[in-house]
């Protein structure tokens, strides 16, 4: 951290325990490093729309530390392979007083999802459900097109109105849930307002894109909470303030850098071998990262019930990486040169900072070009690009590679953003709706991961750790490993009633 900004941060550490801030104090306020872009779930993908969707719907099933299914608002009865029957349960809530969730909100989501005239991107995850039946008021029956024993997992659709569903109602800007949040206010994209069913708690979401801007709005006390997005000085310095709470733990968010599999350069595989072999991936957690993030060599973590821990790291190996550039053509007479495309937050700038030197070690010139989150999504999805660097969060069901992988699950009905084609994980797909045991898809969801792997469509760089820093007065904020805001469910507001000696006093 620059000494400008050491001595900026404790300027306003000083003048922060001498003012009050203009504030609701019965209001919480957590700062992001961006605003959700819909909080219509069955539009939703991006990571705070979708944490966000999280606190304001009900989904039937939850998940356990191994992501196998549980239940949620729901349980469930396999009647045959290709029949289940879910029945709503006592955790099923009320949109408005009066009107619980049932059946009927449950079969209008699904039905709408599954329209492919809808194009909603969630569709691809239930696709196999060929019919939906009201047995009664709190009984679902799902016909599957093919058997498959994770399909409660797959039922997990945020459930909407079906009254709202049917007459268009706009969840985008106006959601209407049965979650443990209710809409308040949405005045600017930037700020938005919930509150908590429980006890009418508001809780307010404010972007502040810049990351030093969101650590010094913490100490002024103008937000309460912030997660993630924040490098690892920031939270040093947080760490070392009286009164500010850090959480951290293990995360299972996964970054990774993609390729454009139509580009002439990284439609080569020797180049994206060479790139993985380029770069220091031990080095940069521990040196950039301290530590706080784990070396993936897979899209799901190893402590999945369908993760890959036997794969074998590419190492950093800078020979390695500089023949394979000759293998490929390159030279110092034929250099080669890419556009790498990340976010305009700075600690994501620093990282590919980095990369881009340990690729010029080897010989391969990298521009960066950083863009707002906006501007940076939509190239990604419209597929331009040659590198990006990009994180998938909340990943439970492996699905996943379907959605990801697949040769046909291209934008915006799938999120193959770098057209990656493989005829062998395309068979292992449709081999999945095959597997009649959880085993069998746990060894095919291996092999599938084994062939990416060699094909590096993606190239794995880390599982990113979770931390949270909060304000004197938040408490009982309990933080998720990939990272959603469920936690906000138990935060509670101590009373502050001072401060001496640098001690802030507080009551409960």
């Amino acid at each position: 951290m620059g000494w400008r900004l050491s001595i900026l941060l404790l300027c306003v550490t000083l003048f922060s325990l001498a003012c009050t801030s203009a504030r609701e104090e019965d209001s919480i306020r957590m700062g992001l490093a961006s605003a959700p872009i819909t909080l219509d779930p069955r539009y939703a993908t991006d990571a705070t729309s979708e944490r966000i969707n999280r606190l304001l719907y009900q989904r039937l099933v939850a998940f356990d530390e191994r992501s196998m299914p549980i239940p949620a608002i729901a349980d469930w009865q396999r009647l045959s392979p290709r029949h289940y029957r879910v029945r709503l349960n006592q955790r099923a809530g009320r949109f408005f007083p009066g009107q619980r969730l049932d059946a009927d909100d449950v079969i209008a989501t699904y039905r709408y999802v599954l329209d492919r005239n809808n194009a909603s991107p969630r569709r691809s995850g239930i696709i196999m459900i060929e019919e939906i039946v009201k047995v009664d008021d709190l009984t679902i029956d799902f016909m599957l097109s093919r058997a498959d024993p994770l399909f409660p997992a797959y039922l997990t659709l945020d459930i909407l109105p079906a009254d709202l569903i049917n007459s268009d109602h706009d969840f985008a800007r106006n959601p209407v849930g049965s979650g443990p949040f209710s809409f308040d206010t949405w005045p600017l994209p930037g700020r938005l307002g919930l509150k908590r069913r429980e006890d009418n708690r508001r809780f307010e979401f404010v972007e502040v894109k810049n990351p030093t801007v969101r650590v010094l709005k913490l100490l002024r006390g103008e937000i309460d909470m912030l997660q993630n997005d924040i490098s690892p000085e920031l939270i040093d310095y947080l760490q070392a303030q009286p009164g500010i709470g850090i959480e951290r733990r293990d995360g299972s968010n996964f970054t990774y850098i993609g390729f454009n599999l139509r580009d002439p350069h990284t439609a080569d595989p020797r180049l994206r071998r060479a790139i993985a072999h380029a770069i220091d991936r031990r080095a940069i957690i521990r040196h950039l990262m301290q530590g706080s993030a784990r070396r993936a060599e897979a899209l799901l973590p190893p402590e999945h019930w369908a993760g890959a821990d036997t794969l074998k790291a590419y190492a950093y190996d800078p020979e390695r990486a500089s023949s394979l550039l000759r293998e490929a053509g390159y030279s110092a007479a034929n250099p080669l040169r890419l556009v790498y495309k990340t976010s305009s937050d700075p600690f994501r700038i620093r990282l590919a900072t980095v990369i881009q030197s340990q690729l010029k070690a080897v010989g391969i010139e990298v521009e960066l070009r950083s863009y707002d989150w906006g501007t940076f999504f939509g190239d990604i999805k419209a597929g331009n690009f040659q590198l990006y660097s990009l994180s998938w969060v909340g990943i439970r069901t492996p699905d996943i590679f379907n959605y990801v992988f697949a040769s046909d699950s291209l934008p915006p009905s799938g999120a193959n953003r770098g057209r990656y084609a493989s005829e062998a994980v395309d068979r292992l797909l449709q081999q999945l709706e095959a597997a009649d045991s959880l085993e069998q898809q746990a060894q095919l969801y291996h092999r599938i991961q084994q062939q990416l792997h060699a094909d590096l469509p993606y190239l794995p760089l880390w599982y990113e750790g979770q931390v949270v820093a909060s304000s004197p007065r938040i408490s009982g904020y309990r933080l998720m490993r990939d990272g959603n805001y469920d936690g906000l469910e138990q935060v509670r507001v101590r009373q502050l009633q001072g401060t001496r000696d640098g001690q802030i006093a507080v009551a409960y």
